[in-house]
């Protein structure tokens, strides 16, 4: 039962119409699970650091500058950890 019912595909039949290779489809499979947990883990610590650098700003572009801070924390705390590790 390919047809619905006002002669349009369901949304079964849409995902099969894909002519991916299994080449094609294991790459795409492999690309959503590359990050894993630490993807999420990195998302939320992005969103809440975001959340409290904007907050704390005390003007637009303190804000902007917040979000950018936020998005390049983890390597500041990267090299600050290595840097104390003296690594």
């Amino acid at each position: 039962m390919a047809e619905g019912e006002h002669g349009g595909k369901t949304r079964e039949k849409a995902r099969t119409d894909r002519k991916d290779s299994p080449r094609q489809r294991y790459e795409r499979i492999k690309a959503m699970r590359h990050d894993g947990i630490f993807g999420g883990v990195y998302g939320m610590a992005f969103i809440g650091a975001a959340i409290y650098f904007i907050y704390h700003a005390a003007s637009f572009w303190g804000g902007v500058f917040g979000f950018l801070k936020a998005l390049f924390w983890p390597a500041v705390l990267m090299y600050k950890l290595l840097e104390y590790l003296k690594m």
